[in-house]
């Protein structure tokens, strides 16, 4: 009995770490230290060129420096940032329809056959006879119906941090944001690779030219906690077969 108690304490205490960083205050911001994002932007870059091999004056309105008037400010290294638009308004309907019947007769007689139907005649029932010895009839019938609709719709905006550059040129991005609202946190996560060539002028890049998108909006506190199933309720939904 007592090992049982332990062993039930264990389990509503494993169940109970997941809900414990909030209980009773508002969820705890991840730490931005020590992060991936962190990580790239204090790894050194590529050393910047010079124009012709030679230093050029910063105060110049021509050189080719990114900090110059006419310079080009996209994210193009390890570290530098650049926002991802996300505008999301899908709409999918399908419908099917699917209808079959089909209907069959079959009958058998012996009216004549050497006159064994007449002899057998005679010793069945009255009203019973062997002229219409087999008569089968099967009828069927099948119908089906299905349809599928689905509205998503969602607009973000979030600044994301180039992790890695590929030896094809592609950028290897990700970005995280969280809002906390009273008890609430929302968090936005956003990977996936791009090509420099699709960032705009003003550093910004949709989310439909991002390849191997992952895309997480989500959040945690005491109202996503009550719109969660329990642990045990979860447990018995896969284990019951009925």
């Amino acid at each position: 009995m007592r090992t049982n108690l332990i062993g039930f304490c264990l389990i509503l205490g494993i169940a109970a770490c997941g809900r414990a960083g909030h209980i009773g205050k508002a969820p705890d911001f991840t730490p931005i230290s020590e992060s991936p994002e962190q990580a790239a932007m204090f790894s050194p870059g590529l050393p910047e060129t010079t124009l012709y091999g030679r230093k050029v004056d910063q105060a110049s309105l021509w050189n080719a420096g990114r900090q110059s008037l006419l310079g080009d400010r996209r994210a193009m290294k390890r570290g530098d940032i650049l926002t991802v638009v996300i505008e999301i308004d899908d709409e999918a309907e399908i419908s099917n329809s699917t209808s079959r019947s089909r209907s069959g007769s079959e009958s058998l007689g012996i009216p004549q056959l050497f006159g064994l139907p007449q002899r057998v005649d005679r010793k069945l029932p009255d009203g019973a006879s062997m002229a219409d010895s087999v008569s089968i009839n099967s009828a069927s019938k099948s119908g089906g119906n299905g349809s599928v609709s689905r509205r998503e719709e969602l607009t973000l905006r979030v600044a994301a941090t180039i992790m890695q550059v590929l030896p094809n040129g592609v950028l290897s991005i990700q970005g995280s944001q969280e809002v906390r609202v009273n008890y609430e946190m929302r968090e936005l996560l956003v990977t996936g690779y791009v090509r420099p060539e699709d960032i705009s002028r003003r550093n910004e890049i949709t989310y439909d030219k991002i390849a191997s998108a992952r895309i997480s909006y989500g959040g945690r506190g005491q109202i996503s906690d009550m719109q969660q199933p329990r642990i045990g309720q979860q447990v018995l939904d896969a284990v019951l077969p009925f």
